[in-house]
């Protein structure tokens, strides 16, 4: 491998990794030694997939029918997943900071007994928490407990996150205040027969591409299609109604339609009565929300506000699906629990092709939240702050009840304690928060401050870069355990090569540092097997419960959805069904909300929203994708989307340059006119690195209950740099942001 110069290293931490093709190109076409089933990498659909594998490596794929979901389809970044396998920057070795800068290659011993040496040297000198840990959500279940458990135990840190925080907190803070409990209440083969489908905040064609097809598969069922977002995106383009809110506004509009609901009659009176609590306050708060009133909110015309109503209101089946799109807001909770008042008020929930679900971006976006590594919650999904809970798990783990940290601080929250010099080592694994945390200029010198810093990843983060050590993690296909899915189905990754040159599970990594800590005898694991049969027991009696599982079942059934409590239990597809609900009296829960602004509007000196997401072919901080070369052909670089209306206001062309500067950051790239964008809006993706990051402008202000930040809605003011035909000649701004070294 070859390692990073200071001049290097200057060049990615500004401008991300050099892009080059893998060498494994297009199509092996040899035999392959074995065909292995597992999963995708990448998103929260977790398709099945074959992959071909040739003397150790990765060389391509085939369908796999068997698995119900996906049936054989993949997406772009389905299709590509394998490719990354034999990049160059694949980490083979552990490596050390140099002192001058850069890295050099060492052995496992030196880079575990420095990190043990520092852990001790850090917590020794300013307390257990002074030492932080950040985990991440694209992890298998058997690493988010472990994650948890490392922490709790092997620490003894309660400052432990992980970067799910930026992407469900909102969703699962709110399904578990309405309903009880944090799972989507249907199977995704529900939404086929639902015959009104909202899908509020989620670009699916292009963040869940294979689940478009239970879509269309509903409309060509009769079913009415309505997309709410500030942006046509291609799903909005096939729907029935499009309803294009303004940015920060999405309670308004979920009030004004709850409001016609009860207006006109639209509402299961018997199903309210009888399964939910609290709609006299919720509909007392609606009551000034006429369509008038929430047009002037929301920008949305009084028109479609009433047809939307109506057609939700009056359906005979109906899902509703949401993602990041109304949850990414310092009212993201808020939001969503906006938007489950129409399911409760329908009262079309816990019936087949009627009830709820959350798009979950991140591979194990469901799985990852459950296990015990949020800074709030202990295995099983219990609750840190609850005496029994923390009890259940103290037994269980053989330790001290009050030897179990208290709560501790959330990602974004740990960022500004080591800011504030509070936190003074991290150690982190898959979590590239100087791409994905908000302010990204304050993330960069946070990082800067740690006394220590290691890093457990596979290729060289942004984040990576600033590490002391960074330890050569795993992929996927590398080691085995289990996932769970956005419907909350649990499904089984399978191995298929062990990791390259001297990389290491990252299971075993974490277990060595954890023996090192002087608790060996609660990380002496032979497997993941192992650690699954822990992490099951260790849930059975809490909120979520595994405990009926084995891997066997899981492979034979395809996946098995929770709860399952029991051996003979055949899972939970479809939970709810009945009316019954997860809280002690049995009910869901209507929770109402006067809207208000976003932490940060408009004004005369930045006057146009700026929002930001996800495009088809790149996955959250890009770490993979921007190193698969037929990814990056298909989305080179970030696009500034702005309307012809805005943009004609401000002389821009399509393809000029532009800069969008916001009260944190600037940026500099080329505009893309569009109509399918609000006039009042832009959008950038946020997949990229360094100058081209988008979360150098996005505000780090956080939901109050959830703590995710406001990613959806800023202020930013747009200037046109130059035209399309001056762009190559400015050789200083504009090289980096071409030229690609194709090895």
């Amino acid at each position: 491998m070859a390692l990073l110069t200071q001049s290097e290293e200057k060049y990615t931490e500004a401008y991300g990794p050099r892009l080059s093709y893998t060498p494994v190109g297009g199509w092996d076409t040899r035999e392959p030694d074995k065909l292995v089933k597992t999963h995708c990498c990448f998103c929260g659909v977790q398709c099945g997939i074959q992959l071909k594998v040739k003397d150790n490596k990765v060389i391509g794929f085939e369908p796999r029918e068997d698995f119900p979901v996906n049936r054989g389809k993949l997406c772009p970044k389905g299709v590509k997943r394998y490719m990354q396998n034999e990049h160059p920057d694949r980490l083979l070795n552990p490596l050390v900071r140099l002192e001058s800068g850069g890295f050099r290659e060492a052995n496992w011993e030196e880079a575990f007994d420095k990190t043990t040496k520092e852990i001790q040297r850090i917590q020794n000198s300013f307390g257990k928490d002074s030492f932080a840990f950040l985990g991440g959500a694209s992890m298998t279940n058997e690493k988010a407990y472990l994650n948890g458990k490392f922490a709790r135990v092997a620490l003894e840190t309660a400052n432990i996150d992980y970067n799910g925080r930026l992407c469900m907190v909102s969703a699962g803070a709110a399904n578990k205040i309405a309903f009880g409990l944090d799972r989507a209440a249907n199977p995704w083969s529900d939404i086929p027969k639902a015959k009104c489908i909202i899908l509020s905040g989620t670009n699916l064609a292009e963040c869940f591409p294979v689940l478009t097809q239970a879509i269309w598969e509903a409309r060509d069922n009769g079913a009415k299609i309505i997309v709410i977002d500030p942006r046509i995106t291609p799903i909005a383009r096939t729907a029935d109604l499009f309803l294009p809110v303004k940015p920060g506004r999405d309670s308004a509009l979920a009030n004004g339609i709850l409001h016609l609901m009860i207006k006109n009659g639209w509402m299961d009176d018997a199903f309210v009565s009888e399964h939910t609590s609290g709609f006299g306050e919720a509909s007392k708060v609606v009551e000034k929300f006429t369509p008038e009133y929430t047009e002037k909110i929301t920008g949305v015309p009084r028109e479609s506000i009433i047809q939307a109503s109506e057609i939700w209101g009056t359906a005979e089946t109906s899902m509703l699906l949401h993602a990041r799109g109304i949850e990414h807001h310092t009212k993201g909770v808020e939001n969503v629990l906006s938007y489950i008042n129409l399911v409760l008020a329908s009262g079309r929930i816990g019936k087949e092709g009627s009830g709820y679900g959350t798009i979950t971006g991140q591979g194990n976006g469901q799985g990852g939240r459950e296990h015990g590594q949020r800074c709030n919650q202990l295995p099983g999904g219990r609750d840190i702050n609850n005496p029994q809970h923390r009890k259940d798990i103290a037994d269980f783990w053989n330790v001290p009840e009050d030897a179990i940290p208290q709560e501790g601080l959330t990602a974004c929250e740990l960022i500004d304690a080591i800011e504030e010099g509070k936190i003074k080592g991290l150690l982190s694994i898959s979590f590239n928060p100087l791409v994905s945390i908000p302010d990204s200029a304050r993330v960069r010198k946070a990082l800067e401050k740690l006394e220590y810093f290691g890093v457990i990843d596979f290729f060289l983060s942004e984040t990576a870069r600033h590490a002391d050590v960074v330890f050569a993690g795993s992929l996927q296909e590398e080691d085995e355990g289990t996932v769970t899915t956005g419907e909350g189905r649990c499904v089984k990754l399978n191995r298929s090569i062990t990791p390259p040159g001297n990389a290491m599970e990252d299971w075993r990594i974490i277990c060595e540092i954890a023996k090192r800590l002087g608790k060996e005898e609660l990380f002496s694991y032979e497997g993941t097997e192992q650690i699954f049969t822990e992490y099951t027991s260790a849930s059975k009696g809490g909120p979520i419960d595994y405990s009926g599982m084995t891997w066997d079942r899981i492979e034979e059934e395809q996946g098995i959805f929770w709860p399952c409590p029991e051996p003979e239990h055949p899972g939970t597809p479809r939970l709810f069904e009945g009316g019954k609900f997860f809280h002690p009296d049995g009910r869901a829960t209507f929770n109402a909300f006067d809207y208000r602004p976003p932490a940060e509007d408009v004004d005369p000196e930045y006057p146009i929203i700026f929002t930001t997401g996800r495009v088809v072919s790149q996955y959250l901080s890009g770490t993979q994708t921007r190193r698969i070369g037929s990814l990056v052909d298909q989305y080179p670089e970030p696009l500034c989307e702005i309307h012809p209306k805005l943009a004609r206001k401000l002389g821009i062309e399509d393809k000029d340059l532009v800069k969008v500067a916001s009260r944190r950051g600037e940026i500099v790239l080329p505009a893309q006119v569009t109509p399918t964008i609000r006039p009042d809006t832009v959008f950038i993706p946020y997949h990229w690195a360094g100058k081209k990051a988008a979360n150098q402008l996005t505000n780090r202000a956080l939901d109050p209950t959830s703590k995710i930040p406001e990613y959806k809605v800023c202020a930013c003011k747009v200037e046109k740099v130059c035209g399309e035909s001056d762009r190559y000649m400015k050789v200083e701004d504009a090289k980096p942001k071409w030229i690609f070294d194709r090895r």
